[in-house]
């Protein structure tokens, strides 16, 4: 019995290596899309799977709201979130794969009644009287539209709702602009059920290319699988 329970104490560690570490995501069609199965698809899911895959590392998908995925892990344990922009403050209690993703240019969504036509610039944008801008809370546009929100200081709404609820609040006329990566705006353009919303895209002209996104891990997670993961993403997407 005490050769037993000696062989048992030693292979718990790595039993429990061997627990699917958990991988967060909102429903946020076109990068994280829900399936039937249980898996999770899209422009950011994809990747992140087959890193993990090729990595050896096991996983489960649980669904969290994006402040709740912070939230957790700030808490630590091994868990990690995916599509993630990477910043000085997550970077405090997080960790950072290399890029999975990389968007294409923000652009505005406003109403059909919106007085600049076209395109603009994004400090022309910000600077108008009487702006009013719905964000999400907690969320990151990224450092160059971050700053120039920071000191043009336009009204501003915080949410916690998801994009397609935040471009039906523009056209109930709660907010004047929303901002949203050119390829998520297209997609949700053409949901049934923002096709009476009287919306459309703005492109900013002096945004630069859209922001990279990463999987986002708690600091419980190893190096060692941080390492893994950054080895595959390399090869198969060339590390962005």
């Amino acid at each position: 019995m005490f050769r037993i329970l000696c062989l048992w104490l030693l292979l718990l560690p790595a039993s429990r290596a061997q627990e699917p570490l958990v991988l967060y995501y909102n429903e946020r069609p076109p990068y994280l899309m829900g399936a039937p199965d249980g898996g999770v698809h899209g422009l950011t899911a994809d990747p992140a799977t087959a890193a993990f895959a090729g990595a050896g590392v096991p996983t489960h998908w649980m669904r969290a709201p994006s402040n709740r995925q912070l939230a957790l892990l700030q808490e630590g344990g091994q868990r990690c979130a995916v599509g993630w922009f990477r910043n000085a403050e997550r970077e405090r209690y997080a960790k950072f794969s290399r890029p999975i993703y990389q968007d294409l240019p923000l652009v505005a969504i406003v109403r059909d009644d919106f007085v600049i036509r076209g395109a603009a610039t994004l400090q022309r944008l910000v600077a108008m009287r009487n702006l009013v801008v719905l964000v999400k809370e907690k969320y990151s546009y990224g450092g160059y539209v971050d700053d120039a929100l920071a000191k043009a200081r336009p009204t501003r709404i915080s949410t916690t709702a998801e994009s397609v609820v935040m471009m039906a609040m523009i056209g109930a006329h709660r907010a004047d602009l929303m901002f949203l990566a050119s390829e998520e705006a297209d997609y949700l353009l053409q949901l049934a059920e923002l096709r009476d919303k009287r919306l459309r895209v703005l492109r900013l002209l002096d945004v630069p290319t859209g922001e990279r996104r990463h999987i986002m891990c708690s600091k419980d997670v190893s190096d060692d699988i941080m390492q893994r993961l950054d080895k595959e993403i390399a090869l198969k997407l060339g590390g962005q």
